[in-house]
C-alpha cells in the first residue's frame, strides 16, 4: 500500500486470466462472494456496469440484518481493463453525501497467465485519506483482493 496526500493504492497479482477476474468483478453472484471481508456477508442491490449506472451493496455481520455498505455510481467501464466508481454520486449522476467520499480506479492487466489487479482510491483531502487508512484500508482492501484471488481459482 502507498499513500500520497489524498490517494491510497494497493495491488496484487491474481493467478487467473484477466477475463476470469473481470467476470468475478462484474457478475453479481461472484462479486457477493469476495467484495467484503469474511465472515461478513455481501448482498448486491445494484450493479449497472455502465457510466452513470448504480452500484449498491449491503452487508450483514453475524447473520444479522443486511445494512448499507457502499452506494455509488460507475464513472467509467473499460471491459477487462478498468472500472471507475465513486461514492459521491449515485445512479444517474445524482449527488450524494456518503459516510466516506471516495473515487476508486480499479485496473486489471495481464502478467503472463496471471492478472495484476490494482486499486487507486482518491479522497477529497489528505485527512479523509488518513481516516480511510486508519480504518484499515490495507487490511480490508487487501483481504477482499485475496478473497477475489481464491474465488477466481475456482472459476478458471
Amino acid at each position: 500500500m502507498t499513500i500520497d496526500n489524498s490517494e491510497l493504492t494497493i495491488s496484487r497479482i491474481i493467478q487467473a486470466p484477466r477475463s476470469v477476474v473481470w467476470s468475478a468483478w462484474t457478475r453479481k453472484e461472484h462479486f457477493e462472494k469476495w467484495w467484503i471481508p469474511e465472515p461478513i456477508k455481501c448482498k448486491v442491490i445494484k450493479m449497472d456496469m455502465k457510466p452513470g449506472g448504480g452500484f449498491e451493496t449491503l452487508m450483514s455481520e453475524n447473520g444479522g440484518e443486511f445494512k448499507p455498505h457502499v452506494e455509488g455510481c460507475f464513472l467509467e467501464i473499460v471491459p477487462e481493463t478498468r472500472i471507475v466508481f465513486t461514492t459521491v454520486l449515485t445512479e444517474n449522476w445524482k449527488p450524494f453525501d456518503p459516510w466516506l467520499a471516495l473515487t476508486a480506479i480499479v485496473t486489471m492487466e495481464d502478467k503472463g497467465d496471471a492478472t495484476k489487479y490494482s486499486a487507486r482510491v482518491l479522497h477529497k483531502n489528505p485527512e479523509d485519506s488518513r481516516k480511510h487508512r486508519d480504518m484499515g484500508f490495507e487490511e480490508g482492501w487487501g483481504t477482499t483482493i485475496d478473497q477475489l484471488g481464491k474465488l477466481v481459482a475456482t472459476l478458471a
